[in-house]
This record gives C-alpha cells, sequence and structure tokens, in this order.
C-alpha cells in the first residue's frame, strides 16, 4: 500500500496534474481538449496523463482516433484515508501539523523547502 500512495501523492504534488484532475470533475474529456489550456506540447500533457494513469487517477480509453480521459476518483480512497489518520489535528489546523512535524522530523518546516 505505500508504493500506490508515494504513487498518488507523486502524482498529486505537480500543479498540472491537480489542475487536469479539476478539469476532468466536470466529464470525461479527449486528449486534445485536455491539452488546450495548457501552454506546453501535446506530449509534455501525453506524460503527465500517463503518471495520473500510472496511480489510477485517471482512466484512458481510445473511441475511434480519439483518446479520451476519465477520472478515477476511488483511486484518492487510500490516500484520504492515510490523511484521516492525522484527525488528532484541529480541522484546517496546519500550524499544528507543521509543529507536529518539527518535533518529529527535527527540521523547522521552512528549512525543510
Amino acid at each position: 500500500m505505500s508504493d500506490d500512495l508515494d504513487t498518488v501523492f507523486a502524482a498529486l504534488a505537480d500543479p498540472t496534474r491537480r489542475a487536469i484532475l479539476a478539469m476532468l470533475l466536470e466529464d470525461d474529456m479527449a486528449v486534445t481538449d485536455v491539452a488546450e489550456p495548457f501552454d506546453m506540447s501535446l506530449a509534455a500533457i501525453s506524460k503527465h496523463l500517463s503518471i495520473l494513469a500510472r496511480a489510477g487517477l485517471i482512466s484512458r480509453e481510445r473511441r475511434g482516433r480519439v483518446t479520451w480521459c476519465k477520472l478515477e476518483p476511488d483511486a484518492l480512497r487510500a490516500a484520504s484515508v492515510w490523511m484521516q489518520g492525522f484527525g488528532q489535528f484541529d480541522r484546517l489546523d496546519f500550524d499544528a501539523f507543521e509543529r507536529f512535524l518539527e518535533r518529529e522530523l527535527g527540521v523547522p518546516a521552512n528549512d525543510a523547502e
């Protein structure tokens, strides 16, 4: 499960991939439509989509000549369960989470960036 979580969090670490997931919340999209709002090549978008697919966050389906992308929200379930394990902190109390990390890692959060 740890490898799966690592893959999901690595996929979510990139802002372009998070934006793609947000777009796919609305509906399935053709790869060319996914690429349209971004200032990058279709090949670069395809690499982002491959990372999202490897993490199980999206699926791709070929329909005729067009490849469609679909959000797979169940892939986030394990990550969500893992994050809920930090429920000892007040909801949205990221300062407490930061203090916890400082204590556990011994490194001030600003130095860890």
